[in-house]
């Protein structure tokens, strides 16, 4: 499987092919179900003033998951998931050593972009950011994507479109880079290459190794709440959260119709325990409040949840319904009870 490659080339180009970090075969992909996958590995050097030195950091993710570390203070790349390292045990001993000497090289490679463009932005001082992603993923569709995305101080700078083999440059500095870069047509080819061969047999292996938490289904826990808003208006908030997978199907419906165009969503956000939460409002008329309901489905269901707002008097009207139910019994228990003792001690007294 192939290894992440040496790519630098801001002023200059810097085109080494990637290493090998597992044998291409693999054992057949995991079973996907129905959601989709993806590998993402991110690159960051950064500048800080009066300090004199870049820090970088390099990371990989499968799905939300960290699975291997590197940064300027270790300068090893290391595990962070179990998974991981069993299949570098099994597979191939030598990964952690040979990616160490890869991200030692590409430390180096980065600190040296990151000059050229402070210089080419005229940015002489200050805190300053050169970033690298690439990933790609097998959508639960059977189909296939790969991104190669750069940028500086957090904005766009240029992005790789495989299916044209060409780059899009973000302004007139980016614009150098691409030119340069589109004169090397065999670059943009092995970056179109690997997205959709290495890249994709590397997720399929990460999926096999760790298919117990990557390919898991945690079902989604609903709930919906009511908010009073001006001039009379209300809204109704659906929230989802502790699903996994990342993929969720949710709509606010009104006597059946999906109101698409009047609900207000939130990207689907990570927690801290690796699962995912969500949510989706929508404005209503308080007279048409009994009609809607949220509908959420998602792989971990057996069939979609159907919730509606409840008002709380409702939960507190049973609550002390139950309470008062459970006072009377004991009273009449220690009724009954005191009863009973009074009857065997007049029974004594005979």
């Amino acid at each position: 499987m192939a290894l992440r490659f040496w790519l630098a080339g801001v002023a200059f180009l810097l085109l080494v092919e990637p290493g090998r970090a597992f044998p291409s075969g693999t054992k057949g992909p995991p079973a996907l179900g129905s959601s989709s996958h993806s590998v993402h590995y991110f690159s960051t050097a950064m500048s800080e003033p009066n300090q004199g030195f870049t820090k970088y950091i390099a990371v990989g993710y499968v799905d939300s998951q960290l699975f291997n570390h590197y940064d300027s203070i270790t300068r090893r790349v290391q595990p962070r998931a179990p998974w991981m390292e069993k299949m570098v045990e099994e597979e191939d001993p030598e990964y952690w050593e040979r990616n160490t000497e890869i991200e030692q090289v590409n430390e180096q490679v980065f600190r040296e972009n990151l000059a050229i463009l402070k210089d080419r932005y005229n940015h002489s001082g200050g805190f300053h950011t050169w970033q690298w992603m690439y990933s790609c993923e097998l959508g639960q569709d059977g189909s296939k994507r790969g991104h190669y995305q750069y940028a500086y101080d957090g904005r766009d700078y240029l992005s790789f479109d495989k299916e044209t083999l060409t780059w899009t440059a973000a302004d007139s500095k980016a614009q150098i880079t691409k030119e340069k870069w589109e004169k090397e047509p065999a670059f943009a080819q092995r970056q179109k290459a690997y997205l959709e061969g290495e890249c994709l047999k590397e997720l399929q292996k990460f999926l096999e190794y760790g298919k117990e938490r990557l390919l898991r289904r945690e079902p989604p826990v609903g709930k919906v709440t009511h908010m009073f808003l001006s001039e009379g208006r209300e809204m109704l908030v659906c929230q989802a959260h502790g699903f996994y997978p990342k993929e969720i199907e949710a709509t606010w419906r009104k006597g059946g119709e999906i109101m698409e165009q009047d609900t207000f969503r939130r990207s689907v956000a990570p927690n801290s325990d690796g699962t995912y939460h969500a949510w989706l409002s929508i404005e209503i008329n308080p007279k048409d409040r009994e009609l809607y309901r949220c509908h959420i489905d998602h792989a971990g269901l057996t069939e979609p949840l159907v919730l509606t707002w409840e008002a709380p008097g409702g939960h507190v009207g049973a609550i002390v319904g139950i309470v008062v139910g459970v006072l009377v019994a004991l009273f009449l228990m220690a009724a009954g009870i005191a009863f009973f003792r009074r009857r065997q001690q007049e029974k004594a007294k005979y």
